[in-house]
């Protein structure tokens, strides 16, 4: 059920998503304001996880908090065509981040329980297809949409109708599975000192892949100004690496239930070249840079919170999910304004960065996975 509203939620979000960077620069912002409005987004998105998971965990109430999140983020979707200025662009893109944030951490509360009978990297897979299904289809309907009328806020509207979708799923979900979770007590607010050292290890390498990974927002302004790929096609590039994601998030899914958190070693390795190939190739080059990034994606929203799951004691769960991606948003947020300004300095410069940063994720993994192997907290 939740797969099923993940593909039309993303259908929304996503679809906003692949043209955001180009209809932020069409109303007047620049390559700087982009990255910030896009980091902004991200550390806010992620940061107030930290509030929802605690409340979540202190009242147990996964559903009303859940059901409040998605409001906010499919009402914000096609609030965009109406958006007279860039910066009423920008709230609106924040808003939407907001929404996210608030369902996250209760909605991948109940998806651990749902899944662990058929183990998390599979559970978590699933999930990750049916939503990376939902961003393949979004940025083609706006493709479509941008090719017959080039209207960008008639694109934004279009979203309204997956939007309801989304709303009337998760009604109905809430409706046909009223306790998820079972009927354990909240952990009533768990010390974050609490939590397992692992826990902190494995978050110290994921805050640096967050730090270093490059917002599409960005890479997007990159392909308008400088035409490498058309208007039309940015958003299909965008849905070709939303494809790869979901593809990839099952079989890494398969591989982490086998080979735990080892298989971040190389998928890390992997993801590093993106960067490089989008901003420094021409359209060929390009499209394989955003390929890889997709390939990230699905090792950022199905692996690594499939891992909090393993290390982490179930009835603290909600707080480890607001902690850690609380932590992940704060660095995503300065990565991406970071990225933002070296794109107006050098491109050389934020390449490098970007390497930099998800190198240094590396050896904080291995030692994470020896960690768990060894069975040390």
């Amino acid at each position: 059920m939740m797969g099923a509203v993940s593909f039309f939620a993303d259908f929304t979000y996503e679809g906003s998503r692949s043209i955001t960077g180009p209809y932020l620069a069409i109303l007047g912002a620049s390559a700087a304001a982009v990255g910030v409005v896009s980091g902004l987004g991200e550390l806010l998105g992620y940061g107030l996880r930290l509030v929802s998971g605690r409340l979540s965990e202190r009242t147990g109430r996964f559903w009303p908090i859940t059901l409040c999140g998605y409001l906010i983020q499919m009402l914000a979707v096609p609030l965009l065509a109406f958006a007279g200025s860039w910066q009423l662009a920008a709230a609106l893109i924040v808003m939407e981040r907001i929404g996210k944030a608030t369902r996250n951490p209760p909605r991948d509360v109940m998806l651990s329980h749902a899944a662990q009978e058929m183990g998390y990297g599979w559970g978590f897979g699933v999930h990750e297809a049916l939503d990376q299904a939902g961003a393949l289809c979004g940025p083609l309907v706006v493709a479509a949409v941008l090719s017959s009328r080039g209207e960008y806020r008639l694109a934004f509207a279009t979203l309204a109708v997956p939007a309801i979708l989304t709303l009337a799923l998760i009604a109905t979900a809430r409706f046909v599975y009223p306790q998820p979770v079972g009927p354990e007590i909240p952990g009533r607010g768990a010390a974050a000192e609490g939590l397992p050292r692992v826990f902190w290890i494995y978050l110290a390498g994921a805050v640096l892949v967050a730090a270093g990974f490059a917002d599409f927002s960005i890479m997007a302004f990159h392909f308008q100004k400088t035409a490498v790929v058309g208007r039309t096609w940015i958003p299909v590039f965008y849905s070709v690496a939303m494809g790869v994601s979901g593809l990839g998030s099952l079989l890494f899914g398969r591989l982490f239930d086998r080979f735990g958190i080892r298989i971040l070693l190389p998928l890390t390795l992997l993801s590093t070249l993106a960067a490089p190939l989008a901003f420094l190739g021409g359209f060929g080059t390009a499209l394989l840079g955003c390929v890889l990034w997709g390939l990230g994606m699905g090792v950022h929203e199905s692996i690594i919170p499939a891992a909090v799951a393993t290390i982490v004691p179930r009835e603290r769960r909600p707080s480890a999910y607001g902690i850690f991606t609380a932590g992940y948003g704060i660095f995503w947020f300065l990565g991406s304004a970071l990225i933002g300004l070296l794109y107006d300095v050098s491109l050389a410069a934020l390449i490098a960065f970007s390497v930099a940063a998800e190198l240094a994720a590396v050896p904080f993994f291995l030692k994470a996975a020896r960690a768990v192997r060894r069975g040390e907290e």
